[in-house]
């Protein structure tokens, strides 16, 4: 019986994380604005004791691969989640809110304002997932032709998150009186300006909200770059990651964890939790008919701009190919090499057909898929979590709300049994329940 637990975050995008998942019979059509279709995945990740509720975001439309082949995906046009989170927050006592935003296109100020707002309002169940966003058309959206280089985006993001926790700090925990009696509503000398005059940011302060009930939300991060990495260990509390082996999440771990230290961090301090997409049966077989299903509604149109995008071609260079067929020789590309690679080496290691490729991608989006019953799902988990690869798991479930109610149903019930999981939560708020301490303010322990 392990004493340590693990933690799980609930990553629930639309209408699941498979690609085709939007086809299905059982989603929701119009699901991703329709509130109460949240309010009640909401609801199931808390009966299910998750930790949080985890929603990645964008500031463009996002195709899913070619625009032309009319194959948009669920995930075009979506709630911006710290507003949708602030609702759901209302539904629910103990589930945490992550929310993403950005360091490249949101200012500091409004941010601050913004998460600290959400933290009071879910009575401490905030959390920031910081990004620095990518892509040439996130750019034209504010006014620039193409992206900032990966490094001025991460010199940006350390600024940036230190300026925001120093806006949190504007106000010691006990800075407002309001007393009725002498008329005293605030302490002046608790209240503290940033004062920030920096390389990006100029920002007087204070912040015009009390502090956080966390002190800070938590801090959340996912970039696996070396720079993503060092952003990571000097601000993150969660680290979202994706691997496929155990081994490279093991040497990820260890790299990550190494670095705590020059930061004044211990190991503890941080939690890490990879991305998986379960496909869940009572049987084996069940299992691999639920995803078989969802492969079977890829339209191959749009499984190609998929895979292509990936791959960094041209949507039309794979349709002159056999589907079932081997993948061609590509042609270089002016994107992201290392995916490029990553891809080839997968179809050539398991002699992938470009059809099966574009499957293997839909399913789980570049997370780690695992196919069987509760007891295999949980056999890998505990694998990955007693060989120092993980804290916890981002679980994501390939169709909503099956997938959720599969794994809080089949497996919550496999890990508690195994002593791995929570039969209750710990605390109220989403430091309590992820085992993470509550940050001093900054001031006042310059004060002291």
């Amino acid at each position: 019986m392990s004493t340590r637990k693990l933690r799980l975050g609930a990553f629930l995008p639309g209408a699941g994380q498979h690609f085709a998942a939007w086809r299905h019979p059982h989603s929701h059509t119009g699901g991703i604005l329709d509130i109460e279709y949240y309010k009640n995945l909401a609801r199931t990740a808390e009966r299910g004791l998750f930790d949080a509720f985890f929603l990645a975001d964008g500031l463009a439309v996002n195709f899913g691969g070619d625009i032309n082949t009319g194959s948009a995906s669920d995930k075009a046009a979506v709630f911006e989640p710290v507003t949708l989170f602030a609702a759901l927050s209302q539904v629910t006592k103990n589930l945490g809110f992550i929310a993403t935003d950005s360091t490249t296109y949101e200012t500091p100020y409004i941010l601050a304002r913004k998460f600290a707002s959400l933290d009071h309002i879910s009575h401490g169940r905030a959390g920031w997932n910081v990004v620095t966003s990518i892509g040439d058309a996130v750019a034209r959206n504010f006014g620039l032709d193409k992206q900032p280089t990966p490094k001025e985006r991460y010199d940006r993001a350390h600024e940036f998150v230190a300026l925001v926790k120093k806006l949190w700090d504007s106000w010691e925990d006990d800075a407002f009186v309001r007393d009725k009696t002498s008329g005293r509503y605030f302490d002046p000398g608790k209240v503290h300006a940033a004062n920030q005059d920096g390389k990006h940011f100029r920002v007087a302060g204070p912040l015009n909200i009390a502090r956080p009930p966390q002190g800070h939300p938590v801090i959340v991060q996912a970039g696996q770059s070396d720079d993503g990495r060092e952003l990571a260990a000097e601000t993150a509390e969660v680290i979202f990651t994706a691997w496929q082996s155990l081994e490279d999440a093991q040497a990820f771990y260890r790299d990550v964890k190494g670095r705590l230290g020059k930061y004044g961090r211990s190991p503890d301090s941080l939690r890490i939790m990879p991305g998986v997409s379960p496909y869940i049966g009572r049987t084996e077989q069940e299992a691999r008919a639920k995803q078989r299903a969802l492969h079977d509604l890829i339209a191959p149109e749009a499984g190609l701009a998929l895979v292509s995008g990936l791959l960094g071609v041209d949507s039309h260079y794979l349709s002159k190919f056999n589907l079932d067929g081997p993948l061609p020789e590509l042609p270089p590309t002016e994107g992201m090499t290392s995916r490029q690679d990553l891809l080839v080496g997968i179809a050539r290691k398991n002699d992938l057909t470009i059809r099966q490729l574009y499957e293997w991608v839909a399913s789980g989006r570049g997370h780690w898929t695992i196919v069987g019953t509760p007891a295999q799902i949980v056999d890998k988990l505990q694998e990955w979590f007693e060989n120092g690869a993980a804290d916890g798991f981002n679980v994501l479930p390939p169709l909503l709300p099956d997938g959720l109610n599969d794994f809080v149903d089949l497996v919550i019930p496999e890990l508690q049994r195994r002593g791995l999981f929570r039969t209750a939560y710990e605390g109220s708020t989403l430091r309590e329940n992820l085992g993470l301490l509550r940050p001093g303010n900054q001031f006042s322990k310059l004060a002291a």
